[in-house]
């Protein structure tokens, strides 16, 4: 309904009128034809897609599409003979309807599966398919609405941002918080394979797209917090995602004025061998020249490829009892850039709007290779008994060169409104220079093994284990020197040089053992533990998990759940090198001692299922606690994180999430997400300077509980989907995002680190206009094969359709005075975005 009141004032509307008169062209000369439209489901409930829809005795039809949703028009016939509707799926019975043109226009048809054209069956134990109501902070998400949310890049991350507890300020990269974590906190999983990402990106603008190519995936599970012993160790959260098993050929090619897309999926016509194919690229130089403070010249490419083939090992009777699978990823990051001249405007502590002007030399260049391969070997020893097998190897080269000089000055601006002058520089000031020089080159090599079983007693019962064990390598190679020059004079206090050969061999060990019960279809308990060993600090830990859910016997709709656990991280390798707040003989050097952070988790929450409007909504709720010892502090400098590497912190987090989703428009989903957050540390040995009357420091008083970094207070996020009324092929989505300030300070500042100054909040809204058209042309292959091209999506984006002057962060400059300055980064300003999508 949105769509449809914001077509009048918007001044795209002539795009749109243009979209939409691609389906009316075609129907100019037929004034007799009437538009069906409808959804199709089964018996249960669930949209059907790829059902032939078409009228008896007459040429062309339609399919459903993946929500069950279809539009046909039909021509009125000249007899009085009503048209007949026909209604196909391979394992449903055909159905045959009548249509009275001049009352049914939207349908809602069940299909019946047909048992007699069912062939072998096989029957298995219970399917691990995830029941949100059994677990506590799980949500699953609609694979296509990840391919279709307007975003800068189409990137797989702007689904999670728009979730209740996760926060992102930064459309610029693919890395989130989530309920008062760091990105370097969350745990990524590509069926069954853990997914890295580069170690030496500083910032947003060198990152390429997430590891998860959306074209590829089938299921997508996200959990929050309280997740089960089955999962790894890492403190915030755990992303699950399972790639296709493609029964038939399909395939994709997306193009936008930013990068493109192509995959495709096919199997043998035995069953024994199905693949899945995908490849990506990037350019971001168009999203880039809209960045405010600094031009220059980019040459931002990104892409990837990835491909899983499995292939099913077992008898004829039960291919599927023993397969194999393989995976295979490759990602190439290429940034380069050569800065011109940058500008900014600011306030000064005195609220002095002021400008800064930058002049530079010289050039950047970041190149990350990252390559990733699995086996996955599985079978099913009994019915209720399946064991696997996997194999791991990941290699990352990366490197980063930097020689870039920088003179900024500083003017005043001239705010007197009744001034000539209003609005031009005065008072203008040369601050001083700045020169970077960077050699840094970082090898990474981790290889794993690891087993795992699902066993399943009963129908009440399964039972989980698992065995890691990951040997990793790490060579890296440091070479930084800078210093900041305020008047022709560089003192030792302004200079840095950090040269280094850091070589790291280490071996990591995992276990897990879980149970779950469901002592009846109302309640279900799951228990269990993992334990985790690391050679270089030869630390065992233990983390214990408990969860319990159960379902209102009086309202079958209403769920609890409630979760208790420990969870652990034991520090990888950017946790072990000093940063922060190193003294200069420590600083790029490592901690061996450092010890795994420990976070104790309490969660409760409730999901409620219910009906408005004769369509399906869901409600979910959760308040959470988090307890955090052995932190290890950091500061955040773009997307850099920067360790102290010492574990001498305690933390908490504690807050309230919460989601409503359902068809808020019929036969689309949509959601409202609210997180409410509050994150504190406590630093050993923080503290702060005490002043006397005169201004003089008369001794020092701990700070105790300051802000974290990632202490966003208020988060919310919106993704709505409309249609126009009478023709659901032209669709709208929006996609909203607020959060509140984030605490900043100064580098080398520790009285001011954890202070109440703040950054602006970010808000960010982003419009999609998509015209869909079901196509019938068939292109004949060389080989006599059929491609059939089933859709082409047009879509019109228009990107942070506010304007807002959002920040990436602050770059810190000095005078000769030792004054310093915040001068803010903004990030990208109001952009038009096309995308065509074509699917076969």
């Amino acid at each position: 309904m949105w769509l449809r009141l914001l077509l009048q004032p918007l001044p795209v509307a002539t795009a749109m009128a243009l979209l939409v008169s691609l389906d009316t062209m075609g129907q100019a000369g037929q004034t007799a034809r009437v538009l069906v439209t409808g959804t199709v489901r089964t018996a249960a409930g669930q949209p059907l897609e790829q059902v032939a829809i078409g009228v008896e005795g007459m040429p062309g039809g339609t399919s459903t599409d993946d929500r069950g949703r279809f539009a046909l028009s039909v021509v009125r016939p000249l007899s009085s003979k009503a048209p007949v509707l026909v209604i196909r799926r391979l394992g449903f019975r055909t159905e045959r309807i009548t249509l009275n043109l001049d009352s049914q226009r939207e349908l809602t048809l069940t299909m019946q599966e047909d048992s007699r054209s069912l062939g072998n069956v096989t029957v298995r134990g219970r399917s691990d398919a995830t029941d949100t109501r059994e677990q506590v902070s799980i949500l699953q998400l609609e694979p296509r609405t990840a391919k279709e949310i307007p975003s800068p890049f189409g990137d797989f991350s702007a689904i999670l941002k728009t979730l209740p507890g996760v926060a992102s300020t930064n459309e610029l990269t693919s890395t989130y918080s989530v309920r008062g974590g760091n990105y370097e906190e969350n745990l990524v999983y590509v069926n069954g394979f853990e997914v890295y990402r580069p170690f030496l990106v500083t910032a947003a603008a060198q990152e390429g797209l997430s590891f998860i190519n959306p074209d590829l995936v089938s299921k997508i599970e996200f959990s929050t917090g309280g997740w089960q012993p089955k999962y790894g160790d890492k403190l915030s959260s755990v992303l699950d995602i399972a790639y296709k098993q493609p029964g038939a050929f399909a395939g994709s090619a997306t193009a936008s004025l930013v990068g493109g897309t192509a995959h495709a999926e096919a199997a043998s016509a035995n069953r024994r061998v199905n693949y899945l194919a995908g490849v990506r690229y990037k350019n971001a130089t168009y999203v880039f020249n809209s960045l405010q403070q600094q031009q220059g010249g980019y040459n931002p490419t990104f892409y990837d490829g990835q491909s899983l083939i499995t292939v099913n090992l077992g008898p004829k009777d039960n291919l599927e009892r023993t397969s194999l699978g393989i995976f295979n990823t490759f990602a190439h990051n290429d940034f380069r850039f050569n800065p011109e001249s940058g500008e900014s405007t600011f306030s000064t502590a005195t609220n002095q709007l002021s400008r800064l002007y930058v002049g530079y030399a010289g050039r950047e260049r970041m190149q990350y290779d990252m390559y990733q391969g699995g086996l996955n070997l599985r079978h099913d020893v009994l019915r209720n008994l399946r064991l696997e097998l996997l194999g791991g190897l990941v290699h990352s080269r990366e490197f980063e060169y930097r020689d870039v000089e920088a003179a900024y000055s500083i003017a005043e601006i001239n705010r007197d409104q009744n001034s000539t002058e209003f609005g031009n520089d005065v008072n203008r000031r040369g601050v001083g220079s700045r020169f970077q020089h960077s050699r840094n080159n970082l090898t990474a090599r981790i290889a794993t093994l690891e087993t795992r079983g699902t066993w399943t007693p009963g129908e009440r019962s399964t039972v989980r284990w698992g065995l890691k064990v990951g040997q990793e390598r790490i060579e890296d190679e440091l070479n930084e020197y800078s210093f900041v020059d305020s008047a022709d004079f560089v003192p030792e206090a302004r200079r840095t040089r950090l040269v280094s050969n850091l070589n790291l061999e280490s071996t990591r060990t995992q276990g897990y053992l879980q149970h779950t019960i469901r002592f009846d279809s109302l309640r279900t308990l799951t228990y269990g533990g993992r334990v985790s060993y690391w050679t270089v600090n030869r630390q065992t830990t233990f983390s214990p998990r408990v969860q319990y859910a159960f379902t209102s016997a009086r309202n079958p709709r209403l769920a609890w759940k409630a979760a208790v656990g420990v969870y652990h991280q034991p520090p990888f390798y950017r946790e072990l090198r000093y940063q922060t707040g190193a003294p200069q003989d420590q600083e790029g050097t490592l901690n061996l001692a450092l010890r795994a952070q420990r976070s104790l988790h309490v969660i409760v929450g409730n999901e409620l299922r219910f009906t408005q409007w004769d369509r399906p909504f869901r409600f979910t709720g959760e308040a959470y606690y988090k307890y955090l010892t052995d932190v290890v502090p950091y500061d955040i400098d773009n997307v850099r994180l920067r360790y102290q590497a010492n574990n001498d912190a305690r933390a908490y987090a504690a807050g309230v999430d919460a989601r409503v989703s359902g068809e808020f428009i019929p036969g689309t989903e949509s959601w409202f997400s609210l997180g409410v957050l509050t994150t504190r540390e406590n630093l050993a040995g923080d503290s702060l300077n005490i002043f006397d009357a005169e201004g003089n420091v008369t001794g020092r008083e701990p700070k105790g509980y300051i802000r974290r970094p990632s202490d966003q207070r208020l988060n919310l996020g919106v993704f709505l989907q409309d249609n126009l009324p009478g023709n659901p092929s032209v669709k709208g989505y929006v996609n909203l995002v607020f959060g509140t300030g984030l605490p900043y300070s100064p580098p080398d500042a520790p009285d001011l680190r954890g202070t109440s100054k703040l950054t602006r909040s970010y808000k960010r809204v982003d419009l999609g206009f998509t015209k869909v058209l079901s196509l019938r042309t068939a292109v004949e292959e060389a080989n006599g094969r059929t491609v059939q091209l089933k859709t082409l999506w047009m879509s019109l984006e228009i990107l942070n359709i506010l304007g807002a002057d959002n920040l990436a962060g602050y770059n810190y400059i000095q005078d000769l005075n030792g004054r310093i300055y915040s001068v803010p980064n903004f990030l990208s300003r109001r952009l038009v975005n096309l995308r065509i999508i074509a699917r076969f």
